[in-house]
């Protein structure tokens, strides 16, 4: 992702309704692994940016590593206090095993060899440890925006399973996400000549923020999105 973007990102990532929604993706499913009796420990949040995972692992009690690939992200992440590396997700500067969780929003997509990124989340993790990944979905909502932000790929649900199982990796869950806006996001991709990180008028980020919010109550994870949502874990025997 172009400097640019990384602080387009960082300036939109707090109020903006998208990351402000996954944030709260990540908060729940911290809390469920908090409610199935796995205490906080030592965290990477590969591909931080700005850092708003980042923050929100350590709002939950983890003790969370930022890794970012440019230059620009780590020192915004760094001017927001937090610790940070700059690395290549394919090369994770890390020990095996020696990770409880590691989070992976929207990173497999930015690599040919996104089988190589998901096998250095595996061997960093320890033995029962969890992966959350989040990945763009579909490549009938490929565009302008996804050559912009540098993406290879966008996945089904078969693709993305097949990458996290042949890393080693066992699927605990995996989901669709942002699936009342896709007709949205479809229209908007068709018109589209760029990235799609921009800051929408307030009233209508409140209105898109309400919408993404319903879908927490909804039965409707099984349905086509713009995302995937993952959760994985390195078996105790692997």
């Amino acid at each position: 992702m172009e400097a640019t973007e990384i602080r387009k990102l960082a300036a939109l990532e707090d109020t903006h309704w998208w990351y402000r929604e996954r944030r709260a993706l990540l908060g729940r499913a911290l809390r469920r692994l908090a409610a199935a009796g796995t205490r906080p420990g030592r965290a990477l949040d590969i591909g931080a940016a700005g850092g708003g995972n980042t923050r929100m692992l350590r709002a939950h009690g983890w003790r969370p590593l930022a890794l970012e690939y440019s230059a620009e992200g780590a020192g915004v992440a760094r001017e927001r206090g937090l610790h940070v590396v700059r690395a290549d997700a394919r090369h994770l500067p890390v020990p095996s095993a020696g990770l409880d969780l590691v989070v992976a929003f929207d990173i497999l997509e930015h690599f040919d060899e996104d089988h190589l990124a998901a096998a250095e989340i595996r061997r960093a993790l320890r033995p029962g440890g969890t992966a959350l990944i989040a990945v763009p979905a579909d490549m009938r909502l490929w565009s302008a925006h996804d050559v912009a932000v540098g993406h290879v790929r966008r996945y089904d649900r078969a693709g993305l399973r097949a990458v996290v199982e042949k890393a080693g990796l066992v699927v605990d869950e995996l989901w669709s996400w942002n699936v009342l806006l896709r007709p949205v996001a479809a229209w908007r991709r068709r018109r589209s000549t760029g990235s799609d990180l921009d800051a929408p008028h307030p009233l209508v980020n409140l209105g898109l923020r309400t919408v993404v919010t319903a879908e927490r109550h909804l039965p409707v994870r099984a349905l086509p999105g713009v995302s995937l949502m993952l959760r994985a874990h390195r078996p105790s025997s692997g």
